[in-house]
């Protein structure tokens, strides 16, 4: 049934980058301005910061929730899209086959298939149920999915909004100690200190870690949600009979804004 591979995982060189970049360029304009590193670790800050930041989330977001975005950490730094062409060489030769013989005669090999959103829907099209109630039932597994999907860019998406805010705690309870210990100027310089820091490691981690996390966790789930949209386009189109050449460019609108080289070779062979 597969005339294309499926697609295989790997390194996403732009987070890596990105992520490296963002840090590097920080320390090094530390370093041209003449400051010493070790000035940034202030573990005062650090704690103020990341522990006001973890608290916040853990009060915020269910412990099933946050297991879940730990978990889609390792997604961030992989290159997994979704097999967009295979799915449309599945879902073409399941219309072929439909077309043919009927469409009780791909039951056995919707049987055996192994994406469980096109086994579900497949399987309620076989069964002979009526269009609207596929829809209707897809698009509430969709939503479903979506919203779980979702959860763990709204748990970075929430850090990045909280970091920031405990960096002006940070700030201000540095500069409380400074003003506590006007009178001895050796204890002064600890508490600006931390203050500083804490503002650097608030905005910092924020806006280089977990907002670019967010944003990444989330194109993601964009894309699972396209993928699903091609594929029950493709099952109404199997049980409403459509012809199969038609349905591959029927579902050629929605590789092209997903892989571009893919779209140019199906077309190919629609010439």
């Amino acid at each position: 049934m597969n005339r294309h591979p499926q697609p295989s995982s790997r390194m996403d060189l732009s987070s890596l980058i990105g992520l490296s970049v963002g840090v590097c360029l920080l320390l090094v304009v530390q370093l041209v301005e003449g400051g010493n590193l070790g000035s940034l670790l202030q573990p005062t800050a650090a704690l103020i910061v990341f522990g006001g930041t973890v608290g916040a989330v853990l009060v915020s977001f269910s412990r099933e929730d946050i297991r879940r975005a730990i978990a889609s950490l390792p997604s961030v730094f992989v290159d997994d899209r979704l097999p967009f062409e295979h799915t449309v060489d599945k879902l073409i030769v399941y219309a072929t086959r439909a077309r043919r013989r009927g469409i009780i005669s791909i039951q056995d090999e919707v049987d055996r298939e192994p994406d469980p959103y096109l086994r579900k829907g497949l399987t309620l099209a076989v069964d002979g149920i009526d269009q609207s109630s596929i829809r209707d039932t897809l698009e509430i597994d969709e939503l479903s999915l979506e919203e779980r999907d979702e959860r763990p860019a709204r748990v970075f998406e929430s850090a990045g909004g909280y970091a920031p805010t405990f960096g002006i705690l940070g700030a201000v309870l540095g500069l409380i100690q400074v003003m506590e210990h006007l009178a001895d100027p050796s204890r002064l310089g600890a508490g600006i200190a931390v203050a500083f820091v804490a503002t650097i490691y608030g905005v910092g981690s924020a806006n280089v870690v977990f907002l670019p996390i967010a944003s990444k966790l989330r194109a993601k789930v964009r894309q699972a949600a396209r993928h699903r949209e091609l594929t029950l386009e493709g099952i109404l189109s199997i049980q409403d009979g459509i012809n199969p050449r038609l349905l591959e460019q029927k579902l050629l609108g929605f590789i092209e804004h997903e892989t571009p080289t893919n779209e140019r070779r199906l077309r190919e062979r629609l010439v």
